[in-house]
């Protein structure tokens, strides 16, 4: 199964930088038909995981992909399915 991944530790500080790399690496999926796509927003103290969250909700967006898992051994992890 062909998967992405996506890191924000770099950029946490960054909103629009943020909104940028979640657009691009779930419109990447999109195109390239991919099964997953992995976020790490990372643990800390859960805003930036509130964010990931709320960008993924957003019907434009919900509309492009099968559903969520949020990972119950890694609460910074985020799964993001798609069936194409």
């Amino acid at each position: 199964m062909a998967k992405l991944k996506l890191d924000l530790h770099d950029i946490c500080k960054d909103g629009r930088s943020i909104e940028r790399e979640l657009n691009r690496i779930i419109s990447e999926a999109v195109e390239k038909r991919i099964a997953m796509v992995e976020i790490i927003p990372g643990k800390g103290s859960g805003q930036l995981k509130k964010t990931v969250l709320r960008f993924l909700n957003r019907p434009e967006i919900k509309s492009l992909y099968h559903r969520i898992d949020k990972d119950s051994q890694n609460f910074g992890r985020v799964f993001v399915r798609f069936k194409h």
